[in-house]
């Protein structure tokens, strides 16, 4: 599978190209610098401002101007795409997202809540076979093993404390999902 994936050198995204190469797949790396990537089989890598809606159209595909990139996906003719986002817009009561509660951290408010607005963005979506993934609260570098729960826009809980989910797994379950679809159209989650 061709992969076009935004972000590669980051925190994630890095991960993500990892499985992804690993897999076998064709992976091209659309980062401001492609410098910054190591030399790999199965890996190009192309610059590119993500701001740009006609750049990511040309190159084939996320990470700070949704906007931008729907409508370069859409330019592209891609009907699929996969937006990362974070845990703060999944439900912890009915009608209560985690990143509207007091316990919430201050310091990661602006992002949750800019990653709950390119959901809502993407959920008015029709054109695209899109899919949008909130890992875990708890994200951490670990082990990768392959073995998660799967959850729909719900936190899921161990025990009385959230999820937890390595970046690892998390790159495993965007490959996944990459390679298998089984949430076109909506929010998936994972956790231990």
């Amino acid at each position: 599978m061709q992969i076009a994936l935004i972000g590669a050198t980051g925190f994630v995204g890095s991960k993500v190209l990892a499985e992804a190469l690993t897999r076998g797949h064709q992976v091209t790396a659309l980062v401001r610098t492609p410098a910054a990537l190591s030399t790999r089989a199965g890996l190009d890598a192309a610059a590119i401002d993500v701001n740009d809606a006609v750049a990511v159209a040309r190159a084939a595909l996320y990470l700070k101007a949704v906007r931008a990139i729907i409508d370069g996906v859409k330019r592209s003719g891609v009907k699929r795409v996969l937006l990362v986002g974070g845990a703060g817009s999944l439900y912890v009561a009915p009608g209560m997202q985690l990143v509207d509660t007091p316990q919430f951290p201050a310091e990661y408010r602006t992002e949750a809540q800019a990653a709950r607005a390119a959901l809502n963005l993407i959920s008015d979506e029709s054109r695209l076979d899109w899919s949008f993934i909130s890992p875990a609260p708890i994200l951490a570098p670990g082990q990768r093993t392959g073995q998660f729960r799967l959850g729909g826009d719900e936190v899921l809980m161990n025990g009385d404390k959230p999820g937890n989910i390595s970046v690892e797994d998390l790159a495993v379950a965007i490959v996944d999902e990459l390679e298998m679809p089984r949430h076109l159209q909506r929010r998936f989650t994972l956790a231990y």
